[in-house]
């Protein structure tokens, strides 16, 4: 079963410009590398503020685990996120099932 991740996160105010150059720089090679199905990072411009979301595709919830465990344990996510955790408010994540017509399935 393919599945979609969302990671929505509400930065402090002012601080997504920031928290999205850090993680292009820094974030999202290494996720990239690890996660592999990067599907896309937006931010919002109209409503509510300071947010920023990302897309990333999965296998399977298995394929997931394991993917976000072997980043979890390497040295340099744990650097990225020392820089980006100061700048957040809120982070929340939700998993979304692809319909069969969908074309990110």
């Amino acid at each position: 079963m393919r599945i979609i991740e969302e990671r929505d996160y509400r930065t402090k105010p002012g601080r997504a410009p920031e928290f999205v150059r850090i993680y292009e720089e820094h974030g999202l090679p290494v996720q990239k590398e690890m996660l592999g199905d990067f599907l896309g990072y937006f931010v919002s411009d109209v409503g509510e503020l300071n947010r920023v979301v990302a897309l990333w595709g999965f296998d399977s919830m298995d394929d997931r685990l394991a993917r976000r465990d072997a980043m979890m344990a390497d040295h340099r996510w744990a650097a990225y996120l020392d820089k980006v955790l100061p700048l957040l408010d809120q982070q929340t994540t939700r998993f979304l099932r692809p319909t069969r017509f969908s074309p990110l399935q």
